[in-house]
């Protein structure tokens, strides 16, 4: 499969990826824990069907020492015991913020107070940015059809400012 347009060889895509992975790095280093911020990552890549960003955040959680069983069960996390209840609320939120389309309500008011039980004020900001991010990274990459298979971790780390 080739990618239809490589963004980073475009001017402009290139200073539209810089500045996305500096929101990234900015919500990296926020409070919110990294466990959480990779398997959001994933299952927001997983349906939305980017095989790029299931390919780099799988690699990414991996070499952050995430374990193969929880990487392996993040699709299926609600039939999983290997998560805790904050990573479960972050996955239903991350579910529901990713399917905007498929209810009327958007996040449910029930979904909201889960997050907010385990996740104060500047954990929230992130983890709500981490989801719009990541869905505008999948669509940017589904659109161009960049495919999954290449990445290496870290391979960005230069981008940054």
């Amino acid at each position: 499969m080739e990618p239809r347009f490589d963004l980073m060889s475009n001017e402009l895509g290139a200073k539209i990826a810089k500045r996305v992975y500096n929101v990234a790095l900015a919500i990296q280093q926020s409070p919110l824990p990294q466990s959480t911020q990779d398997l959001v990552m994933l299952r927001a890549s997983q349906i939305n069907g980017c095989g790029f960003c299931v390919d780099y955040h799988t690699k990414d959680a991996a070499a952050a020492g995430e374990s193969a069983v929880r990487v392996n069960l993040v699709a299926v996390w609600r039939e999983a015991t290997v998560f805790t209840d904050a990573e479960r609320a972050a996955l239903a939120l991350t579910e529901e913020g990713t399917r905007l389309a498929d209810s009327h309500q958007g996040v449910s008011d029930e979904t909201w107070a889960r997050a907010r039980e385990h996740y104060d004020d500047d954990q929230i900001v992130a983890l709500v940015a981490l989801i719009a991010m990541i869905n505008a990274n999948n669509r940017l990459n589904v659109i161009v059809r960049n495919p999954g298979g290449s990445y290496e971790p870290g391979m960005f780390a230069g981008m940054a400012n």
